[in-house]
C-alpha cells in the first residue's frame, strides 16, 4: 500500500513538472508579448508561391514544421526589396498574431545574419 502511494506521488509530481515546462515555453507566445523568430526571410510570392502579390515573410521551424509569419504592412514595404529575389537568414523580433489561418508578426526589430 505504501509503495502504491509513493509511486502515485512520484507520477503526480512528474506530471506537474512536465506541465510547468510546457507552460514556460508557451509564455513567449502570449498575446501582446514580443517574441524572437529565427529563420529564412523571403518573399511569399516569388520563392514560396503562397500569394499572388509579393509579401515579406519569415519561415521558422516549429515542432519540426515550417511555419510562415507574414510581416506587417510597414516592414513589408521597408525590407521587401532586400529579400524579394534573394532570401536571407535572419531574426525578427515582434508581436505575433493570427487571422484567417495566417500568422503575422508586427516587426519591431529585424536583423539579417
Amino acid at each position: 500500500m505504501k509503495v502504491c502511494l509513493s509511486l502515485l506521488l512520484v507520477i503526480l509530481s512528474l506530471g506537474i513538472w512536465i506541465n510547468g515546462s510546457v507552460d514556460a515555453q508557451d509564455k513567449g507566445k502570449e498575446k501582446g508579448k514580443e517574441v524572437l523568430l529565427k529563420g529564412k526571410i523571403t518573399c511569399a510570392k516569388c520563392e514560396l508561391e503562397l500569394t499572388k502579390r509579393c509579401a515579406s515573410v519569415i519561415v521558422v521551424k516549429e515542432s519540426g514544421k515550417d511555419v510562415v509569419y507574414f510581416f506587417d504592412d510597414k516592414t513589408n514595404k521597408q525590407y521587401h526589396s532586400e529579400i524579394c529575389s534573394d532570401s536571407k537568414p535572419g531574426e525578427v523580433t515582434g508581436v505575433t498574431s493570427e487571422k484567417d489561418g495566417k500568422k503575422f508578426v508586427t516587426v519591431s526589430k529585424l536583423k539579417f545574419n
